[in-house]
């Protein structure tokens, strides 16, 4: 954008090049890129049919409901990781979704579904390796195997993959690493041993595959990392959004001037405040009031006074912004804070920053075509 260019709304852009960039980055250091596409692609909105288009081999995202939709509308391999046992199995089991079990209760909610609509259910076993979330742990692991090996013998289930998660892959060199891919490789040995034969393998997220950390296994998951957020801080990946939005009234005020709820802040001389209509409602972080900072012109300028609902109020100085301009909250251009910065910002990471941008953004995207 020029710096005369005005804005009628504010706009999240995803840059699809980057976004295919970054697929073809990961799936260059893999055997197979499993996309993870949940939450709305982490807020990008419908990227799945880009994905498959630059290397991503399969799908992935927690919900039944989302894998369903995903799996009818681009006909790829998707799997779920995360239902109740109570969850109904039976649409996705008949659409073909790959489901992830961690538990026998889970298992015959799967075999229930399976025979309930006369398919094979696609299971991939899911173990904890220390992380103490999702994933069966080790004391189950023998009784759930040897259930499944027993069903996929009978044709009832078929035996796709084996799954965990990794606890510090962010960091290469930390002894879980090796312990946790040991316990990997064990529970994947006892699978097999008891008739559950996998054909793929899958341990490794965004670190992981990053840092070379389980990418021998037959696929990787990788989500923030499509996205171009590193876990671990790296800078090898492209930023893919931008968020922009327009100043929609522009003052000038004296020294002195209190702005917002409580007057958090207080001009100390006299200057222009932008007011732009996004806050906490959008996914800005209202734990970042006082220390965020937008780009004005090509120059950083700090947001002040406390963040609000629907809106936030730079102190743009001298730089003569005018009622319409956009501004950049995030952005790849010199100079324009990212998703990094406003999670150091915000004292959380940027994957809770980029997923909670809500609807009312309105998204644009260049580069290619986002339709599924």
């Amino acid at each position: 954008m020029t710096r005369t260019a005005l804005l009628a709304a504010p706009e999240l852009h995803v840059d699809l090049d980057a976004l295919g960039a970054n697929a073809r980055t990961f799936r260059s250091r893999s055997r197979g890129l499993l996309a993870v596409v949940k939450a709305d692609a982490f807020g990008h909105g419908d990227v799945a049919a880009h994905l498959l288009r630059h290397g991503a081999d399969w799908l992935g995202t927690t919900s039944l409901d989302e894998a369903v939709a995903l799996r009818e509308r681009t006909g790829a391999r998707t799997l779920a990781w995360l239902a109740s046992p109570a969850a109904d199995f039976d649409p996705a089991v008949a659409a073909g979704v790959d489901v992830a079990v961690p538990s026998v209760d889970h298992l015959r909610a799967v075999v229930a579904a399976a025979r309930a609509t006369g398919t094979r259910a696609r299971v991939h076993l899911h173990v904890d390796l220390g992380i103490a979330r999702d994933g069966a742990p080790r004391a189950a692991w023998r009784e759930l195997v040897t259930l499944a090996g027993g069903l996929a013998h009978l044709g009832v289930v078929e035996a796709v993959g084996v799954m965990g998660h990794l606890s510090h892959a962010a960091h290469p060199d930390d002894p879980h690493n090796r312990t946790e891919r040991m316990l990997f490789d064990n529970a994947v040995r006892t699978a097999m041993r008891r008739g559950f034969v996998p054909q793929v393998r899958h341990v490794a997220a965004s670190a992981a595959a990053l840092r070379g950390v389980g990418t021998d296994c037959e696929l990787v998951r990788v989500g923030a990392g499509l996205y171009g957020i590193d876990p671990a801080g790296g800078d090898g990946l492209e930023p893919v959004i931008a968020l922009t939005a327009p100043a929609v009234v522009v003052r000038d005020v004296a020294a002195g001037t209190g702005v917002g709820y409580d007057h958090a802040w207080v001009a100390e001389r006299g200057t222009r405040l932008a007011t732009l209509p996004v806050g906490y409602a959008d996914g800005i972080p209202r734990v970042a009031s006082g220390r965020a900072e937008v780009l004005v012109r090509g120059r950083r300028a700090r947001v002040v006074g406390a963040i609000s609902m629907d809106q936030i109020v730079v102190d743009v100085g001298d730089a003569g912004v005018e009622p319409g301009e956009a501004i950049t909250l995030v952005g790849t251009e010199p100079g324009a804070p990212t998703l990094g910065e406003w999670a150091g910002w915000s004292g959380t990471i940027a994957h809770d920053v980029v997923t909670h941008l809500g609807a009312r953004w309105r998204r644009s995207f260049t580069g290619g075509s986002a339709c599924a």
